[in-house]
């Protein structure tokens, strides 16, 4: 049986060559258009939460999204100058400020600062997948493979946090009229 590492080394081998890059199509630039788009507003949300919360762990996992989004982001803006591709304009950081001042009825909860860092990370996810499918440069489907593993290594963290705390958001179980004999 092929183990996931296995996959993921066949999948890196299938994606690069050397063969001369062809200009980026319009699907691989409007996916990175919009992944970029979607980092640095949860870059946005980070500082935020930042201002926010004075939980430890919390306040870890934020500043490790923030560094891994901007890691990403600054691969894609060093793509498009490389390609010529004008940059996606971005919303302006936050400015620091101590959570202690920021007055309760406008404050987030640990637990909606975590819930809305999850679901941005599953909108990344669900965007790296999109952009591997559609991609036909290699370098570009690379790309995006190493940043499908950067948020699902840092989703798989986030969820243990979560866990930890109580504040994963879990649906109904489901259970069968069926039982099985």
């Amino acid at each position: 049986m092929t183990t996931i590492k296995d996959a993921l080394t066949g999948i890196l081998g299938n994606v690069t060559d050397d063969e001369p890059k062809s200009p980026m199509h319009i699907g691989e630039v409007m996916n990175l258009w919009l992944y970029h788009g979607t980092l640095t507003e949860a870059n946005r949300y980070v500082e935020i939460a930042l201002n926010t919360t004075t939980d430890d762990e919390l306040i870890v996992a934020l500043k490790h999204s923030f560094e891994d989004c901007s890691k990403q982001v600054a691969k894609i803006e060093d793509l498009f100058k490389k390609e010529g591709i004008s940059l996606p304009p971005t919303p302006t950081p936050k400015p620091r400020s101590n959570p202690d001042d920021v007055p309760s009825g406008v404050k987030l909860t640990d637990d909606e600062i975590a819930n809305g860092l999850s679901l941005k990370v599953v909108s990344a996810i669900t965007l790296c997948a999109s952009g591997i499918s559609q991609a036909i440069r290699s370098d570009i489907g690379t790309m995006w493979l190493n940043f499908l593993l950067a948020r699902v290594k840092f989703g798989a963290m986030l969820n243990s946090l979560m866990r930890k705390r109580g504040w994963i958001k879990v649906p109904p179980y489901y259970y069968s009229s069926k039982r099985s004999e």
